[in-house]
Order: structure tokens, then sequence, then C-alpha cells
């Protein structure tokens, strides 16, 4: 825990961002196939650029996806309906390549329950969860309020509260903390695509008025907060138009905002064979009980596999300082409490359901949504009682 005065910022981006867009193409295709098909082995990304989407990967599934309808239905509900814009989804090519998923993959993560084979991780790697006691969610403040101001944002778009809204946005907010603890947010920013005819002094003071005064809370802004509303005086060039979009790439935004550790693995596209997303969201699920539970006020958790094996070479518990016990006995509890083999993962927290576009935008952490299993707080009596 740094305690020491200092500034810290988290960005988000909104559904129409074209990384975002991405995002939702490739997971859209997952929940596609494993509503069908619960064994499907997927692990699909999309490109987007002026005028075309490409979407690849290796896919092993019974089922059926039609590419090119998903691909144009999700562009399509996010948004970008206009030719204006120049990235619709009528006139979008669509070019799909995808194998099957290697074989040599396949018979290290594939279990076998008859011969007692367990099913292993489907790549090595390191996973992080985090928890912070500073927001009702357990998010850190600034990342959380960063998604608020972007989901926001899109509200006001779609409800034609803010009619010459386009689908691309960002949003930032920076927090002073005082002990460990957000006292005051001193800046916020906001980009937001537009119809070429709104005048910037309009939009300013909508967006400030609409978007950002119903979201910050009151008590946290000052006389001295200040507001970057499209700082470049103009945005109508966005989406995939201004950006190419690719899975993947907006991880931070995914996940605590630059708080904490990351492993560097994405989880948009991948079914939950693989431990970027299964074992990411078992670690969450972990920190969050921990902070819930009283045992420190911040924490994270480490989970490190190797391809094919099922149980973690490593797990690792750090409290930065807060915890109310001994740091190596919430670890202990930790081990004996959580299965973290990757079948135990998938089945505790229900993970083969089509559940997995609408973690595309605006945070895989800290909503308040039945099918986000990792967000339950289930462990926290047993915690307390192991510690």
């Amino acid at each position: 825990m740094n305690s020491r005065r200092h500034l810290f910022t988290s960005e988000s981006v909104t559904e129409g961002h074209p990384d975002k867009i991405a995002d939702q193409i490739s997971d859209t295709i997952l929940d596609t196939l494993i509503a069908e098909d619960r064994n499907c082995r997927v692990a699909c990304e999309t490109l987007l650029t002026t005028g075309l989407a490409i979407v690849a990967g290796e896919i092993t599934s019974s089922a059926y996806a039609d590419v090119s309808s998903v691909v144009r239905n999700v562009v399509r509900e996010i948004g970008y309906d206009e030719p204006e814009m120049g990235f619709c989804y009528k006139s979008i090519g669509v070019l799909v390549t995808i194998d099957e998923q290697s074989p040599d993959i396949a018979m290290g993560v594939d279990g076998d329950p008859e011969k007692g084979k367990d099913q292993g991780a489907g790549d090595q790697g390191l996973m992080f969860g985090y928890a912070t006691c500073e927001t009702d969610s357990y998010m850190p403040f600034t990342i959380a309020y960063s998604h608020k101001l972007a989901m926001r944002l899109a509200e006001v778009r779609k409800k034609r509260i803010l009619d010459y809204l386009w689908p691309d946005g960002k949003t930032q907010v920076t927090a002073e903390y005082v002990d460990g603890r957000p006292e005051r947010v001193t800046a916020v920013v906001v980009a937001a695509q537009h119809r070429p005819e709104v005048k910037y002094e309009q939009l300013r003071r909508d967006i400030i008025d609409e978007v950002i005064l119903p979201t910050i809370p009151e008590e946290m802004l000052t006389d001295g907060t200040k507001f970057y509303i499209n700082t470049t005086g103009k945005f109508v060039i966005g989406g995939p138009v201004a950006d190419t979009g690719l899975t993947g790439r907006k991880i931070i935004v995914d996940t605590y905002g630059g708080v904490g550790s990351h492993g560097g693995g994405c989880f948009s596209g991948k079914d939950p064979s693989k431990v970027d997303r299964s074992g990411s969201y078992a670690a969450r699920h972990i920190a969050k009980n921990i902070v819930a539970a009283g045992l420190a006020r911040e924490c994270e958790v480490q989970i490190a596999y190797a391809i094919g094996v099922a149980e973690p070479v490593s797990v690792l518990v750090n409290t930065f300082g807060t915890s109310t016990v001994p740091e190596a006995d919430i670890e202990d509890a930790v081990k004996e409490v959580f299965d973290l083999r990757p079948r135990a993962i998938i089945e505790r927290l229900d993970l083969l359901r089509p559940i997995y576009r609408k973690t595309a935008a605006y945070g895989h952490f800290g909503r308040d949504d039945p099918d986000f299993t990792w967000e339950k707080l289930d462990y926290v009596e047993t915690l307390k009682r192991k510690v």
C-alpha cells in the first residue's frame, strides 16, 4: 500500500472503441459455440480496420457459428449503423481464417476421467486477481469510475439524451490518494465521438452536465477538479476508421486499471480451459473474498500454471502490509479451501455458459451481475474460520 499522498489515474473505453468491438466479436463467437458445445475449444481473435473485419484463430467444436453474421450483428448492436461513420455493419467485408486447435495442445489439456487423467491447464503462464476495500465493488476507485463514465457515455448516446454522439469514446479518472485511500478527484478526461455538426462548446457543456456530474460522487469533486473534454477540439473520425482494433489490446482496462500486477494474457475469445481467463477469474474471486472477510484491506493473488498440468505450480497471496492476520496463514487457507485445478475452477464458477460477450466491455471485474460468478462473496465465512 502506498501511504504517501499521491495521484493515480485509470482509463476505460466505450463498447464502440475499436479494440472493444474486436473483443466483443471474439467473445460473441465463443458464446455462440459454447451455448451448443460445452466442450468447445476456442481461441479466437479479431482485427478491425476501415471497412474490414478479419477473424482468425483455432477452434475445435461440434457447434457452428456463422462468423460473418456474428460480426455484422455485433457491429450493428454497438451502434455502427450509419455509412457516415465510415464503418457500418451493412458494408464491411468479413474475412475468416480459422483452424482447429493443435493436437499437441489438446492432448495435454483434454482430461480423461476414466483413465484418471485430470484436465490440464490450456497454457503456461501467470495470472493475477486483485481486490481493495476502497469501493463497494472491491475495485480501485479510478478504474471503477472510469468504467462508470464510459457506461454513462454509451447510455446517453443510446437513449438519445445526447443524440449527436457516435459509438467511440474514452474516459479517464485521476484521484488524489491520502494514506492509501482516494480523497478527491483531480481530473476527469472524456473523449466522445460525435457528429460533425455539433459545436464544441455545446458538447463540452453536455458531457459535464450529463455524463460527469451524474457519475462522479459530488463529495469527490472540488473547485479545483479539472475537466478535459475532447481536448483536440473535435472527434468525428473514430472507430476502426481512425484506429485498428484488435482483440486483447485493452488488458488493463479489462482488469484493475493499472493497480497491481498483470500476467500479460488477455481474456476475450478464449474458452475457460485457457487459464488466462479462468485462472484470472479464480484469482479475483479469492482476493475479493479475502478483503470482504476483513483479512486485509488490499489483496493480490497470483496463480501460475504449466501447460497440460492440472495443479498450479505456485500460489501467492500479497496483502501489501494491510492484513489483519499473518499473511502466511491467509495463503495456507487459500491453498486448503480453493481447488485451483482448471476443471475445478470451471465447475466452481460455472464457466461453461454463453456469458462472455458482456464481459468484453466495461471490465471483467467489479460488475453487479449474477453471471459474473467470480464476484460472489461465497467464501467469506469459510476463510474466516480457516484463518
